[in-house]
């Protein structure tokens, strides 16, 4: 019987799982974009190019800006610390499959007296112990110690992989407030420009009217147009004190945000290319996350299911013992203890079964929390491939428009200098040439941002870090 006995505990510490086979949900979404999303730099057969976010912004400023991001942004800090936090409680989980060994050493005193001690005198007595101990180690026959061991560590990854989802979001935020602030710089710049050009034309009008060309109607309407434009300035300088005020925020320091960057400028984005769904969605973060927290909750099954079943629990010590310390370590000390327990479940008022049913419902929660995932972010790629397309012939337009309304604005100005223009028709050419610039501009970064949202959706960069193991 004892040497059979290490067979045995080599056998239940292997366990036998009573944890559902996993199998990977099949992915809710059609096995190819949308007819008319897939622009000429994509293709259908490829994969994406997925590539480290130094190499995907170029742009010298905005890589400085990231990297501040990444090292100072608190939500990442708290990030980072829900992985530690997940590996430190996947290491307790892992810690119940293994025995614990414990070094106790103990002294036990008494008084008996003599009308208890059944021999009719006081009895004095004292005991001392060395013993390495082993205690409450559960024999895991059933795998249920395996199954929340299991649990534990895809808890861990999903939570990594979820630390990675954010990491991609905060670099595509950080790429977008960007953006967003070369756009306001150049689009106060602009209404600066608006507004001197407007009052230079309050400057003629007014001599015009002293001459007796104009009148008073036009002086009101030129001075109404540089009003109009000194308010606008404003407001936009307003927006972009905000605008770096909330770049500020992400990157978690107060970098230096010098003005003069163009959004037409090469070099400010790289394009990338879309595969297929099946290949771009399984490697985003926070669809792996979300089939990390499935397979943990069907590991959560088989721990269920194993409480149904006998549990043997092993309570062990080795050491000496004497009535005196001088004596512990004498020949013939030695003292050992071993207690096997077995425990069977016979009557919980339905826990047990409840605790079953409880496992299957967040596994098909997680069933359901996994496809919702992958159906958002094909509808995310959808979208951006579907406005990338629509912006970029979008822009096309505007730039045209830009030509054509500034053609009109050079002839308007010189057919109201010649005096054959009237004042109206002038301020009409100028508001529509201003807002055809503001809207070129607002498109453009429109553009440039969806380009950067490619790398959030494909989850770029992530196969340049490492999954940390548990």
């Amino acid at each position: 019987m004892s040497r059979a006995l290490p067979l045995v505990i080599a056998w239940a510490l292997a366990g036998c799982s009573f944890t559902p086979d996993y199998q990977r949900p099949e992915a809710p979404v059609p096995a190819a974009w949308p007819a008319g999303k897939v622009g000429a730099g994509d293709t259908a057969k490829g994969a994406a190019i997925v590539t480290d976010w130094r190499t995907f912004f170029p742009d010298t400023r905005l890589q400085g800006l990231i990297a501040a991001a990444l090292e100072h942004n608190r939500d990442l800090r708290i990030a980072v610390g829900r992985v530690d936090e997940a590996r430190a409680l996947a290491g307790i989980a892992r810690a119940d499959r293994f025995p614990t060994l414990d070094l106790a050493a103990q002294r036990a005193a008494s008084l008996t007296p003599a009308d208890l001690s059944g021999t009719g005198r006081q009895l004095n007595s004292q005991r001392y112990d060395v013993n390495l101990a082993v205690a409450s180690f559960e024999l895991d026959f059933w795998g249920r110690v395996k199954s929340l061991d299991d649990a534990g560590r895809a808890n861990f990854l999903a939570s990594d992989y979820a630390r990675q989802a954010f990491r991609l979001s905060l670099i595509a935020d950080v790429a977008n407030a960007y953006l967003s602030l070369l756009e306001l710089g150049e689009r106060v710049e602009l209404a600066r420009a608006t507004t001197r050009s407007r009052e230079e034309t309050r400057a003629l009008v007014a001599r015009r009217r002293d001459v007796g060309l104009a009148g008073d109607l036009d002086y009101l309407q030129a001075d109404g147009a540089y009003q109009s434009a000194r308010a606008e300035t404003a407001s936009l300088a307003r927006s972009h004190a905000a605008a770096e005020n909330a770049l500020r925020l992400l990157v978690g320091t107060s970098p230096p945000l010098a003005d003069g960057g163009k959004l037409a400028r090469q070099g400010l984005i790289a394009d990338i290319a879309v595969g297929l769904p099946a290949e771009v969605l399984l490697v985003r973060p926070d669809i792996l996350a979300a089939e990390q927290k499935l397979i943990a909750a069907n590991a959560n099954i088989g721990a269920a299911r194993a409480a149904f079943l006998p549990k043997i629990v092993l309570t062990a010590a080795l050491g000496t013992a004497s009535r005196g310390l001088a004596g512990l370590f004498d020949a013939g000390s030695g003292a050992w203890s071993f207690t096997p327990a077995l425990r069977l479940p016979l009557f919980d008022a339905g826990r047990s079964a409840d605790n079953v049913d409880l496992a299957k419902a967040r596994k098909n929660i997680a069933v359901a929390e996994y496809e919702k995932a992958i159906q958002q972010a094909f509808r995310e790629i959808a979208d951006l491939l579907a406005a990338r397309s629509q912006l970029t012939e979008q822009l096309q337009a505007q730039e045209a428009n830009v030509t054509a309304q500034n053609q009109r604005l050079v002839i308007v100005e010189a057919r109201y200098k010649a005096g054959v223009a009237s004042h109206l028709e002038l301020l009409d050419a100028q508001r529509e040439h201003f807002s055809a610039q503001q809207s070129a501009l607002a498109v453009r970064r429109q553009l440039l941002a969806t380009t950067a949202g490619f790398f959030k959706a494909l989850g770029g960069g992530v196969a340049d870090e490492a999954t940390p193991a548990s």
